[in-house]
């Protein structure tokens, strides 16, 4: 299958930086040795302000993001808070979010669980709470655009097709590809693209997210509560996570292969303009 970085994108996986991977010596099904390159994942330890949250396994690309993202997709940061800065050290691997007025944290880490999602996925409480009241915009999703961004993603240079054992997000508008990110978690993967979409105030009113993990309640809550309509991914669903997505109205589609899907929420908004 040819690659392609399709012309939309404007942020991509770059699975030539030697960062990313080490590459390891094994033996195959024959007994031959073969050379190839495995994932890396490294600690990243994220504070807001002056008290450490979390320390997340990740690949170590994009960490302003990742940490921007994971602390607005926890409410830990508001879109009315102001971030002063945001402080990246290699050498410590941390990353410290500042803000201009200190944020009431301290009852969201009381409430802090471990959830059930690979890469030490965490999620609080009151996620839930920030529900009450959602209504995401009826935004349509083509058939047609499901398919064309399903091959244009599949098609695009990453390090899944470089060294497998990773999980990719990718926001699309309508057919195209804007911003594409890997990660060892699927959570942490969906935070990079929730801070850069922070960052760069995109509006998510008619875009969709596609991923490449399962539609748990916590990744149907994190899109929800970016504001995202649409959710897509190629693998399958969670009960709670398809009974929370008809509560707040967000398309949900699964299973997504070639031109075969799932719609277990939204199927009200689908346009069946593809054979």
């Amino acid at each position: 299958m040819s690659t392609v970085i399709p012309a939309t994108l404007r942020v991509a996986p770059d699975p030539t930086a030697p960062r990313l991977t080490r590459a390891v010596q094994g033996v195959d099904e024959s007994g031959a040795t073969i050379d190839l390159r495995v994932v890396e994942e490294r600690p990243l330890t994220i504070y807001l302000n002056a008290r450490e949250i979390v320390t997340a396994m990740t690949i170590g690309d994009h960490p302003e993001w990742l940490a921007l993202g994971f602390l607005t997709n926890q409410g830990m940061l508001r879109a009315s808070d102001r971030v002063s800065a945001v402080d990246y050290d290699a050498e410590l691997d941390t990353v410290v979010v500042r803000t201009e007025i200190e944020t009431d944290h301290e009852a969201k880490l009381a409430r802090a669980t471990r959830t059930s999602g690979c890469a030490v996925g965490t999620v609080f409480g009151d996620m839930m709470e920030g529900l009450a009241g959602l209504t995401l915009p009826a935004t349509p999703l083509r058939v047609s655009d499901l398919r064309a961004m399903s091959v244009a993603i599949n098609r695009t240079p990453s390090l899944y097709l470089e060294a497998g054992a990773i999980h990719g997000t990718c926001l699309c508008q309508g057919p195209d590809p804007l911003a594409y990110f890997e990660d060892v978690g699927r959570h942490n993967a969906v935070d990079k693209l929730a801070g850069w979409m922070r960052v760069t105030q995109t509006d998510p009113s008619d875009k969709t997210l596609y991923t490449t993990g399962r539609l748990t309640s916590e990744m149907v809550i994190k899109c929800a509560l970016m504001g995202i309509p649409s959710l897509v991914s190629r693998s399958g669903f969670t009960a709670w996570g398809v009974e929370i997505a008809r509560e707040v109205g967000l398309t949900v589609i699964g299973r997504l292969k070639g031109s075969r899907f799932v719609c277990l929420s939204g199927e009200e908004r689908m346009v069946w303009d593809a054979p």
